[in-house]
């Protein structure tokens, strides 16, 4: 006789794999093309100066925006308790100082969890009678906010950056969370994990 506990344990080890082969495949394809705007999600800035993470992010973003593929570049993230600069402040300089004009950015400054960042972007954007995105962020995080921003009714696509200094060793924590909250995203829907991304 079957164990039946056995068996829920087999198919929800399968539903996981399919999740992380999802996350990973879709990490590794540039979906790049002509959009309203590119949207550079946040990441750690140093007192007014972008991490690496981020810097990798800008840097892309310069050259999707030097490709002309948007008249737009939204940056987003606030800021933690002691922190004098928001990320997207931080990104703003960043980009105006690589060429960037000051009336192509746009700061979304407010948010500290991709849901909330991505929330006020589709808000921002509404406002202008825009709709369509280019998403910056690193592979690992390219299946969700592609699937959050649908949800938000933005046509999304993502074009994740390449020189991202994340380590390699670094990356299972990553990729074991987008696969979990990916599994739990089909089921719930993306809008109801903002949960998961404080854990």
């Amino acid at each position: 006789m079957l164990n039946v506990g056995a068996v829920l344990l087999v198919l929800a080890g399968i539903y996981l794999g399919v999740s992380f082969v999802q996350v990973l495949t879709f990490g590794r394809h540039d979906q790049s093309r002509t959009v309203d705007a590119i949207v550079v999600m946040g990441a750690a800035n140093y007192d007014g100066r972008p991490s690496p993470v981020l810097k990798s992010r800008l840097d892309h973003a310069v050259d999707l925006w030097r490709r002309k593929l948007a008249p737009l570049v939204v940056v987003t993230g606030g800021k933690l308790p002691g922190d004098r600069f928001t990320e997207a402040a931080t990104s703003a300089q960043y980009l105006t100082t690589a060429g960037v004009p000051g009336d192509a950015i746009v700061q979304e400054s407010n948010g500290r969890t991709s849901l909330q960042e991505l929330e006020a972007v589709a808000s921002l954007l509404r406002d202008r009678g825009l709709r369509s995105v280019l998403l910056v962020s690193d592979p690992y995080h390219a299946r969700r906010i592609v699937g959050v921003s649908g949800e938000l009714g933005l046509a999304a696509w993502s074009s994740p950056t390449r020189t991202s200094p994340e380590k390699l060793n670094h990356l299972g924590p990553h990729y074991a969370q987008e696969t979990i909250g990916l599994a739990l995203a089909h089921i719930i829907g993306y809008r109801h994990l903002e949960w998961f991304e404080r854990l």
